[in-house]
């Protein structure tokens, strides 16, 4: 598609509204999932760090009841 001015391309010969829209949409909808990805990856390796903890604690109080 050719456009002859910036104005004409924003329009997008009268569908400027919707078009421009769809895309706002797209890109929150893209942003709010890289979001939520980002944050259960950090939640996952957070539960991740408890567990190792907790084998650990469970394995030295094994081992000091076996003295």
């Amino acid at each position: 598609m050719f456009f002859q001015s910036w104005r004409d391309f924003l329009d997008m010969g009268g569908y400027g509204f919707y078009v421009w829209l769809s895309y706002g949409i797209s890109f929150l909808a893209i942003l709010l999932l890289a979001v939520q990805s980002w944050r259960e990856k950090h939640r996952i390796f957070a539960a991740i760090l408890r567990e190792q903890a907790r084998e650990q604690r469970i394995q030295a109080a094994q081992n000091g009841s076996e003295k």
